[in-house]
């Protein structure tokens, strides 16, 4: 092989555009392959008719994560995105007594002392009992950390050191119990257990699914506080193409990949699943991309089903009867003329009945079959008005209006005119709702341009199982050691970055799964961050375990 190293990343979202650039600091020959005509995956935005949405994520947590992985290429994240913290970080707007009345919302803000104060004047005890829930999620935050997010679980020792096994009485629970369960032994009014388990629409699942862990969700919004880079999302996803770019990334984008080519190999005592050893990509066109390593940086479904034949895919179509695609979404992005002070920077609409809405998304089965979703109606909602913070978002005079409601993951919902209709005129009905809950009846009449945004289009642009929003969902058997590893078992040299691998989905999520890429490649097995910054060349001293050695330079 050659000793240049020579890596195709597939697939230009935050992950396969971070591990590009980071390999090529390390001395591969890199050439990143997106099918779009610009960078970012889920993580996009979009111009309207002078409007400005992120299309994707626009939750700026773990600001530690984006730090570090900036700090691995020799930056300092400040000299890139300007961040400013919101305050409040978001508004609650619960579902109103009297149908049609607005409701009567409150903020959380970006003290936590006063947060406390609101959540005891609710429900009298609540303030130092949410105290104590913040405290101890705070502590599995950090546990999370140190242990389980920066590990590629090669060596799973390697992640229970004597902290962790001092630690088991507290984290048994955390693992056999909801994460729901945890909040209803916190408090008991059902908009503060709303407030304490919004997250688990984060990680495409519910409160009700989740194992308790990721109650540390709430170390983010009321410890640590929430963010936002001013210009949007996308200026983070700009930051880094840049980046890779200078590092000497080839970056090729409106080209599509077919499939990820493996020449036959041998099972050996070391690899006894092996079938193959990958040769590169095979483009549209007929193109062949040689390469020593590949990193697929696409839906998971995607990669192992439709780039890879069944033989050399470690998911094979069949293995994905079982798992749980968590949910998508509806989305209506929306210009609106005038301005919309009863909406925050982030809002959220939060329904009476929560478990029917979740049960309407995700149905009552862990596969999450399509037969038992519905629409939800009323619906829990988010909404995103960035020009709270940011004008420059929309034309003098009007706001952005982001609209997310958590919808079935059912890829034939918009895929057809009469399906497309109907959600068009289901979008309607939400604006209204967003309208009526918030006190601006005429929202949507005040609407001067829209894009709405169905699973069928995350099915079709993004190649997400499913039409997915997010990708797998955070159950307890599809998180941790128990998610897809990101090396490929069947084909020696292949790899996986994002969602559809450890540590999970989000945005920090992907940035350190492509962090662990680099540590495959090394042969490193700790549970922690890599030292900051990569020198130049790094890879030059992988380990003889690691993927690097074995694959790029032939050892």
């Amino acid at each position: 092989m050659s000793r240049a190293g020579r890596v195709v990343v597939v697939g230009g979202g935050i992950g396969g555009v971070t591990t590009a650039a980071l390999l090529a600091r390390g001395g591969a020959r890199v050439t990143l392959v997106e099918r779009h005509e610009r960078l970012g995956g889920r993580m996009g935005e979009l111009e309207l008719d002078g409007f400005r949405f992120d299309t994707g994520p626009s939750w700026y947590f773990m600001p530690e994560v984006f730090e570090h992985a900036f700090a691995l290429l020799g930056e300092r994240l400040e000299d890139h995105v300007d961040l400013e913290l919101l305050d409040p970080a978001y508004r609650v707007l619960p579902e109103p007594e009297v149908p049609g009345a607005p409701s009567e919302g409150f903020d959380v803000v970006a003290d936590l002392e006063r947060n406390l104060a609101t959540f005891e004047a609710m429900e009298p005890g609540a303030g130092e009992a949410v105290r104590r829930y913040v405290t101890a999620s705070s502590h599995a935050y950090r546990t999370a950390l140190d242990h389980f997010l920066y590990t590629t679980f090669a060596r799973p020792d390697r992640a229970l050191d004597a902290g962790v096994l001092r630690q088991l009485r507290t984290l048994g629970p955390l693992l056999t119990t909801t994460m729901a369960d945890r909040i209803a032994a916190t408090v008991q009014h059902p908009v503060l257990r709303q407030v304490l388990g919004y997250h688990g629409v984060f990680l495409g699942s519910s409160p009700y699914r989740l194992p308790a862990l990721y109650t540390l969700m709430s170390h983010l919004d009321l410890a640590d506080g929430v963010r936002y880079p001013r210009g949007g999302m996308y200026t983070v996803m700009a930051a880094l193409s840049a980046l890779a770019r200078r590092e000497g990334v080839d970056v090729r984008t409106s080209t599509e990949v077919e499939g990820i080519e493996v020449d036959d190999a041998l099972p050996s005592l070391r690899r006894p699943r092996r079938t193959g050893r990958v040769r590169g990509v095979r483009l549209r066109g007929g193109e062949l991309l040689e390469a020593d390593v590949v990193v697929a940086a696409t839906d998971r479904h995607h990669a192992e089903t439709a780039l890879l034949e069944e033989r050399h895919a470690d998911l094979p179509a069949a293995a994905w009867d079982e798992r749980g695609p968590g949910v998508s979404a509806l989305l209506v992005m929306a210009g609106v003329r005038g301005a919309l002070p009863e909406l925050a920077h982030h809002t959220l609409l939060f329904t009476r009945d929560w478990p029917d809405n979740f049960e309407a998304v995700l149905g009552r089965d862990r596969a999450s079959a399509v037969a038992g979703l519905r629409l939800p109606e009323p619906a829990s909602v988010y909404v995103s008005r960035t020009t709270a913070t940011d004008p420059s978002a929309a034309p003098e005079g009007h706001e952005n209006v982001f609209v997310l409601v958590p919808f079935p993951a059912d890829p034939s919902l918009g895929a057809d005119a009469a399906s497309r209709a109907a959600l068009e005129t289901a979008a309607d009905r939400y604006l209204d709702q967003v309208g009526s809950w918030a006190g601006v009846p005429d929202l949507r009449a005040r609407v001067v341009t829209r894009r709405v945004v169905t699973p069928a289009d995350f099915a079709r642009d993004l190649s997400a199982w499913r039409g997915t929003a997010l990708g797998m969902e955070h159950t307890l058997r599809q998180s941790a050691l128990f998610r897809p590893g990101n090396a490929s078992a069947h084909v020696d040299g292949l790899l996986h970055v994002g969602g559809g691998t450890v540590p999970g989905v989000g945005l920090p999520m992907c940035l350190i799964s492509a962090e662990l890429v680099v540590k495959r490649l090394l042969g490193e097995t700790s549970a922690r961050p890599l030292p900051a910054p990569l020198r130049p060349g790094y890879l030059a001293a992988a380990l003889p375990r690691g993927e690097w050695q074995r694959q790029a330079v032939g050892a």
